[in-house]
């Protein structure tokens, strides 16, 4: 068979109008595409994903033993620490919280990281830099001009080890619909190419859509696999019968994202018709929240699927921003995650139901890279690190001390699963980088300002 590589493997498939659809490998051509055609031993790329939740988390709910710890007073200045003391170490993961509860269906795929401390630099915003340095923790030297502790953050330095053979190096998306921005770039954005250059992040699930697939008009979106799909029959053939379930499955979950997109144009035609309705330009602010979440998860993971990135962070609402957001099924009318973060003596219960129905959103995610199958018979899931965490520990506190941090994924059988590792005190956020591009397969010995490799997390 002709070598062919990656990038030429994924433009094989070519439909009308200029369109084209990236495809996954599969097992029956995974010759094709790997440096020698006879070899057995390929594998699949070990990926790396982020998904940011703002506002921090309610201790009560989140952490074990806390449940029954004073509700905080507000503090516009972090000073707060945890209530309650954890033994350091790794441990099976036996239970879970309120707030975690969502994992259940996952537990053995997860571990949950606490004791983790993020760099923070006095004088300059709280919430601005818990998010836009959540992914960086660059030490004061570093970024002496900046008042942020913000350097290049860790997703564009794990790309340059494993993004360089696919069409995007990085994806950024951002779950936040709303267009009235009151805040700088610092409370929006966790991906940076450096101090001061920002990642910008895609909002509108249709932009993300069309700079994935190439489709230039919204006709184009709703039925793109239709003008491929004879065009791809004549490799489908090729296929075995484990591959031809793959390549349907695939189909399938684009069809499903162009379905939503589809849902939303005729949403805002039917709108239009309305006299006295301003209908927005963002109409995915028109979307259920939890929907809307879902369908960007959804296309991160198609991404992922048809190899056209390896990295990929997903901002799940901006910091500190007050506009308020319609959670379905929760609340009655639209509220403010931010406002409500300050008085949780008053909203406790309100803010509880916000940090679990964000946990459902991402645990969504990661039961969705686990049906998705491999070219080896493993699943995306195996081989990815997906990261759930926060820059705040706590929303009322602001603490920068023990944050919120779960990890998915088995990083292609070289992270462990299932288990909690509480690390010792001062520990920084940095060194999880620094066990992730280790299991990556990436070289170096610091980034940012970590000290070690937390090898309780290998394998």
């Amino acid at each position: 068979m002709k070598k062919t590589n990656r990038r030429q493997f994924m433009q094989t498939i070519q439909g009308a109008a200029g369109a084209s659809l990236a495809l996954p490998l599969f097992e029956s051509l995974a010759g094709a595409v790997g440096t020698n055609s006879t070899s057995k031993a390929a594998k699949p790329t070990v990926r790396m994903a982020i998904y940011y939740v703002p506002m921090g988390v309610i201790r009560r709910g989140f952490f074990p033993g806390e449940s029954e710890t004073e509700i905080p007073k507000f503090v516009s200045e972090p000073k707060a620490k945890s209530q309650v003391e954890h033994s350091v170490g790794i441990r099976k993961l036996l239970s879970l919280t309120a707030t975690q509860k969502p994992l259940e269906s996952v537990m053995d795929k997860v571990t949950f990281v606490s004791g983790l401390n993020r760099t923070y630099r006095h004088g300059s915003d709280v919430h601005a830099q818990c998010g836009s340095c959540f992914l960086s923790s660059a030490t004061g030297e570093t970024v002496a001009s900046s008042i942020y502790p913000l350097d290049r953050t860790f997703d564009h330095v794990v790309a340059d080890g494993i993004g360089g053979e696919t069409p995007f190096r990085t994806f950024e998306l951002s779950c936040n619909s709303h267009k009235d921005n009151k805040e700088s770039i610092y409370f929006d954005n966790i991906s940076w190419y450096g101090t001061g250059h920002v990642a910008p992040s895609i909002r509108d699930p249709r932009q993300a859509y069309d700079r994935l697939f190439g489709t230039k008009r919204l006709s184009l979106q709703r039925d793109i696999t239709d003008l491929v799909l004879r065009d791809a029959r004549s490799l489908q053939r090729k296929l075995g019968r484990v591959d031809r379930e793959k390549f349907e499955e695939y189909f399938e979950g684009i069809r499903s994202i162009e379905r939503q997109m589809d849902k939303l144009s005729k949403l805002k035609s039917n709108l239009t018709g309305v006299e006295e309705v301003n209908v927005p330009d963002n109409t995915e602010s028109l979307m259920p929240r939890g929907e809307y979440i879902r369908l960007m998860g959804d296309l991160m993971i198609a991404a992922f699927q048809a190899g056209l990135t390896n990295v990929a962070t997903m901002m799940i609402g901006p910091e500190r921003w007050n506009t308020p957001y319609m959670f379905e099924g929760l609340f009655d009318k639209p509220v403010s995650h931010h406002v409500m973060s300050h008085n949780q003596k008053q909203f406790i219960g309100e803010l509880l139901k916000i940090d679990k129905f964000y946990m459902e959103q991402f645990v969504y995610m990661v039961q969705r890279m686990s049906a998705v199958r491999e070219f080896d018979g493993s699943t995306l899931l195996d081989n990815m690190i997906f990261t759930y965490g926060s820059g705040l520990g706590d929303g009322a506190t602001h603490q920068y001390t023990d944050l919120p941090i779960i990890v998915a994924g088995g990083g292609g059988g070289r992270l462990q699963q299932g288990m909690h590792l509480h690390c010792a005190e001062g520990t920084p956020l940095s060194n999880l980088w620094l066990t992730q591009a280790r299991a990556l397969g990436l070289r170096g010995d610091r980034f940012a300002d970590s000290l070690r490799v937390e090898t309780d997390l290998l394998k």
